[in-house]
């Protein structure tokens, strides 16, 4: 009877073992941010100031727009890494159109439909051609890019029309408009993601595409979908960006695309497929942000501070290996 009661007790302590390690790995964004938020609240008086929070979400709106839609991308089993060009072409479109015509909402409502048409255009050529996406949005990357440059000649567009700048700029309660945007946006894509059988489509084609279309899923329309909506983030966050800094630069989005899936991942979403949810590439994007933050408000070399980024998504990438392997 004692060895079947510590048999019994044996097998628990396991179980226990196992789901304590299942929810570090489920949850290790979150703790991260829960550790540097302590520790930075700790080290500088000056971090929970209204001000710096304010700064910090203003700063990482585009970036976070980016990111959530594309988790969409990278649970699909594809990778997008035009969306820095797409920020770009979207940005001096929406410059030009505004110094063109002088009418603001116009401006600013291009900049999301160019991304869309772009963000299509890629779709179409990673279903249709049957090139992966790795190397159809990179060079669809050099495309968008050389575009923007050719819309510009290469230099800046400024804008000085009235009420341009007000989405990127201009605050209610003290916080900026944009960052009630990003906040909409990103409750959009969760509930699309996690609550609409497009959102379960998306899963099934990142975890096994096959299976998926036998069961019904319309595999290549939703791979388009996935990347027009990716297309469509991109120029929504080139807007505000562009809003912002009042004018149009061809190369205002590069190194955006590396950025938005760096966090992708070390939020948690599988670089594989099939696992991941846009929370936790929003916490991702914060997590980055709130590491930079902290070596601006600690004076630490900033040279070091790539390098502890560059620690903590390796690791994020060993967790996600080692969750793959034990499912």
């Amino acid at each position: 009877m004692s060895e079947a009661v510590n048999t019994t007790a044996t097998q628990t302590r396991a179980r226990r073992k196992f789901s304590m390690t299942e929810l570090a790995i489920e949850y290790a964004v979150l703790l991260l941010l829960a550790a540097i938020l302590i520790a930075l609240a700790i080290l500088s008086p000056s971090f929970f100031t209204f001000g710096n929070i304010v700064n910090i979400l203003n700063q990482n709106t585009p970036l976070v727009i980016i990111a959530a839609a594309g988790t969409f991308v990278i649970i699909s089993g594809n990778f997008d890494l035009s969306t820095g060009a797409i920020y770009g072409v979207a940005g001096v479109v929406s410059a030009w159109i505004a110094v063109s015509t002088g009418n603001v909402w116009l401006a600013l409502l291009a900049a999301p439909l160019i991304g869309l048409v772009l963000g299509a255009f890629n779709g179409v050529v990673i279903t249709k051609l049957r090139v992966h996406s790795f190397l159809a949005t990179l060079a669809s990357s050099m495309i968008f890019t050389t575009i923007a440059v050719l819309i510009t000649g290469g230099s800046l567009i400024t804008v000085t029309t009235p009420g341009f700048t007000a989405l990127g700029r201009n605050r209610v309660g003290g916080i900026f408009i944009a960052v009630f945007v990003m906040i909409v946006v990103v409750a959009l894509l969760w509930f699309v993601l996690s609550r609409t059988v497009f959102g379960r489509h998306v899963y099934a084609i990142g975890g096994n595409p096959e299976a998926a279309e036998l069961s019904g899923v319309q595999v290549t329309r939703t791979r388009i979908v996935v990347f027009v909506l990716s297309g469509l983030a991109a120029g929504a966050a080139a807007a505000i960006g562009v809003s912002r800094i009042s004018s149009g630069q061809p190369l205002a989005g590069a190194g955006l695309e590396l950025s938005a899936i760096a966090a992708v991942i070390l939020g948690g979403t599988s670089i594989y497929g099939g696992i991941g949810a846009v929370w936790r590439s929003v916490a991702g994007v914060f997590l980055i942000a709130l590491i930079g933050n902290g070596f601006d408000l600690l004076n630490l070399n900033p040279q070091l501070k790539d390098m502890v980024t560059g620690f903590i998504i390796l690791a994020a990438v060993g967790l996600s290996a080692a969750g793959r392997r034990k499912r």
